[in-house]
């Protein structure tokens, strides 16, 4: 396995379906804003949402590689028994919990959305579009399951395309926003679930060239099944833990309004990164981490997890700090049209900015659980996590009368920087991690290259001040071009100071 071209395989359709996102949410932000109507869907939208991150984004496999790869060493026939027991109790379990929640959906609404209450046609609004939207879940838990296939095979571009799908039928819709009028929230909710449907019809048809799906009603609940549901709630949980933080701020945020519609939009902008620096390379490495674990190498274990940190700070780094410098310039350029007024503007981009302080630590737990995923071990990540929750949950409770919505945000970073420290102490404590000679002058060399592109922006932002500003039309052109501008800027200081080498590029892990 090559880790830089196969998180660059998965980085590319990742960033494609981020792209067709962008275009999807300009479109909600110019039709819908930041209202009641807006905040409605986005919680509806939320919760298959977060559990189409949960499951998908390297999630479900934390759990299901290790043991898939494990079996598909014993051989074929082991591999495929183990594949649809799973399947078969996924498809069982899926089932009853959206019936269930469909016909108790007033109270889940409830719980999600608590704030939503003192408004009667906010909250019924809600739970229809919630009622609309669930079936989402069932669809793409099992897409995940393909997923997860699929990777085991290193076969990551089918499944890092699959995203793509959902935002095609949601811009398909939007395209329609004017005739549609308020009516535009459930036609939205329709696409969600259809999208859904058509996302498991598409991986199926690349996964049974490996595993054909087969739903039995006779499946053995052995050890091994028993022990990947075991691990696979806590690797939810765990690996999860950004998007569950998310979940609980919009939960807190329900009680301001339009602050779930704020928080929403800085969540797209920084999610970008994410994907390629932390979930692209965390689902690309534990196939193949994996493996080593089983076989022992400590050589290749080292080298994967070294350059697996290395890559995941050298994509998150520059990122964050050019979030940091121009969070309301690039909210103004992407969303900055129509409804979404210049208050919308201000308020997303001090909620991007305090997420923006937390983008390495988004990504470092990613990587880092990984570690312990390669090696059975989700408990551990897990308990972490809980930590990680419960004093995001507390901080934000404890300040939100006083702040605001935007200690969301920063409670989020806040946790997730001590989330991100407390696993790689442990990690160093099982002695499961140890850098090596060239991971430290990397890392500086890095920093240095990410400051100077820092520079170069704040000075390109200062320049275009005017072109950037709200009422300008074409401000989306200017600011592109900074982002280019600072993009080849930090390539080419890299490269020079030799903080990225071609050669990483065929090395062989």
């Amino acid at each position: 396995m090559n880790l830089i071209k196969s998180t660059g395989t998965f980085s590319f359709f990742t960033i494609i379906s981020r792209i067709l996102g962008y275009l999807r949410d300009i479109l909600i932000a110019i039709f819908l804003g930041a209202g009641p109507l807006a905040d409605a869907f986005f919680v509806a939208f939320r919760i298959p949402n977060t559990f189409r991150r949960l499951f998908s984004e390297g999630t479900f496999n934390a759990a299901f590689v290790p043991s898939y790869a494990s079996e598909l060493s014993n051989g074929r026939e082991k591999s495929e028994k183990f594949a649809t027991n799973v399947f078969s109790l996924l498809i069982l379990v899926l089932f009853f919990l959206v019936l269930i929640i469909e016909i108790f959906m007033p109270y889940f609404v409830f719980l999600i959305a608590p704030g939503f209450s003192g408004n009667e046609e906010k909250m019924s609004l809600a739970i229809n579009l919630t009622r609309i939207t669930f079936p989402f879940l069932f669809f793409i838990s099992l897409s995940s399951f393909f997923s997860a296939i699929l990777n085991s095979h290193n076969r990551f571009a089918v499944a890092a395309a699959a995203p793509v799908i959902l935002n095609f039928f949601l811009i398909s819709v939007l395209f329609y926003g004017n005739l549609l009028g308020d009516e535009l929230v459930y036609y939205l909710s329709y696409a969600v679930t259809l999208a859904g449907i058509a996302q498991f019809i598409y991986l199926f048809f690349y996964v049974k060239k490996f595993y054909f799906p087969k739903f039995i009603l006779n499946f053995s609940i052995d050890s091994k099944i028993k022990n990947f549901f075991l691990k696979l709630l806590p690797s939810i949980f765990s690996s999860g833990v950004t998007q569950i933080n998310i979940l609980v701020g919009t939960i807190i945020a329900s009680f301001q309004a339009s602050a779930v519609s704020y928080l929403y939009y800085a969540d797209r902008i920084y999610q970008i990164n994410l994907a390629i620096a932390g979930i692209a390379i965390g689902t690309v490495i534990l196939p193949q981490l994996s493996k080593h674990v089983i076989n022992e190498d400590k050589e290749k274990i080292s080298l994967i997890q070294n350059k697996a940190l290395e890559l995941s700070l050298f994509l998150s780094l520059p990122a964050a700090i050019a979030l940091l410098l121009a969070s309301e310039p690039i909210v103004s350029a992407l969303f900055g049209y129509g409804s979404f007024d210049e208050v919308s503007v201000e308020n997303s981009s001090k909620a991007l900015f305090y997420f923006a302080l937390g983008l390495p630590a988004f990504s470092l737990i990613k990587v880092f659980s990984s570690f312990y995923f390669a090696r059975n071990n989700t408990k551990l990540p897990f308990y972490i996590s809980l930590f990680s929750v419960l004093l995001n949950i507390l901080i934000s409770i404890i300040f939100f009368k006083k702040v605001g919505f935007i200690i969301i945000p920063i409670a989020t970073t806040i946790s997730s920087w001590i989330n991100s420290i407390f696993l790689f102490i442990f990690l160093k404590k099982d002695n499961f991690f140890n850098f090596n000679s060239e991971f430290i002058s990397k890392f500086f060399k890095i920093l240095f290259s990410s400051i100077f592109m820092g520079a170069f922006i704040y000075y390109l932002i200062i320049f275009f001040k005017t072109n950037l500003a709200y009422e300008q039309s074409f401000k989306s052109i200017f600011l592109i071009g900074i982002v280019v501008a600072g993009f080849i800027s930090y390539l080419l200081i890299a490269f020079l100071i030799k903080a990225f080498k071609i050669s990483d590029i065929n090395l062989k892990y």
